[in-house]
């Protein structure tokens, strides 16, 4: 692993609205100019760890890290193709971020069938050692939606009992974010589910309680993708860190063009100490 020449990392996540409504195996073309606007994005960005939800096709991850390079941002990824549907969840890591013993959860789909299931992976960087939980759960208000998106958080959180029960593992930082597809104040029983016994922290509802992230088409949505830390054990969060990264504005756009151009979710991103 390559040294580390900061005291902080910056982890991020952000939705790629890769689903494509009209044929879903497709994802965003190869021509796209998504990819190229997404890749500006993300170098402005510039986390050291990035969870990518919603990548489709499969290599669309492929074309972000090389178009990348033409920003002098050099990635590496890493990424399992879904067992079902054709929208996969993927990390970015700069070389000095070690990420390794990814696992697709078996059975986290819940009981939403061609759901996709959580990828977990373990993150090193100097002395900060964490395992990250990238999700993305059903969509939709409906109760039926969100019963199964209970199904899925239960299935998540029985992974993460297990780690804290694991031995070397029970003082290691857990990381959870993605798209959640869950209201902070409305879906309480998913967060109830996913949270277990008061063990995981939203920070992203309490950080960003004013704050959106999914854009819908009268601009100003709801706060849909989530963040999460363990409490016990988990010193090497920044408190107050995490924010809303306007990339919209980064890119001079307003919001609807984003939305047309790039994506319909905004990334958070927060820092985490590694001393």
């Amino acid at each position: 692993m390559n040294e580390f020449p900061h005291s902080l990392i910056r982890v991020g996540v952000w939705n790629l609205a890769g689903y494509n409504p009209v044929n879903p195996s497709l994802g965003i073309s190869h021509d796209n100019e998504r990819i190229k606007k997404q890749a500006e994005g993300l170098a402005l960005l510039d986390a050291e760890l990035v969870t990518l939800v919603e990548i489709s096709p499969l290599e669309h991850i492929d074309r972000l890290v090389d178009e990348l390079t033409t920003f002098g941002v050099h990635y590496e990824r890493k990424i399992i193709k879904q067992p079902n549907g054709n929208i996969h969840i993927g990390f970015l890591h700069k070389t000095a971020i070690e990420v390794n013993n990814l696992e697709l959860l078996d059975g986290s789909e819940g009981d939403y069938s061609g759901g996709r299931q959580a990828l977990f992976a373990d993150v090193e960087c100097e002395k900060f050692k964490a395992k990250i939980i990238g999700v993305h759960f059903k969509s939709g208000r409906s109760a039926s939606n969100q019963r199964i998106r209970d199904s899925q958080c239960k299935a998540v959180y029985k992974k993460i009992d297990e780690i804290r029960a694991t031995p070397g593992s029970t003082q290691r930082t857990i990381l959870l974010m993605g798209d959640f597809n869950m209201i902070p104040g409305q879906d309480v029983s998913n967060f109830h589910h996913l949270g277990g016994n008061d063990v995981m922290d939203f920070v992203s509802s309490w950080d960003l309680q004013d704050r959106y992230s999914h854009i819908l088409e009268k601009g100003r949505a709801n706060l849909l993708d989530g963040f999460a830390v363990s409490r016990t054990y988990s010193t090497d969060y920044v408190r107050g860190s995490l924010r809303l990264f306007p990339m919209h504005w980064t890119m001079d756009m307003g919001r609807e063009k984003f939305k047309d151009e790039v994506s319909d979710h905004l990334p958070f991103v927060a820092s985490f100490k590694i001393f």
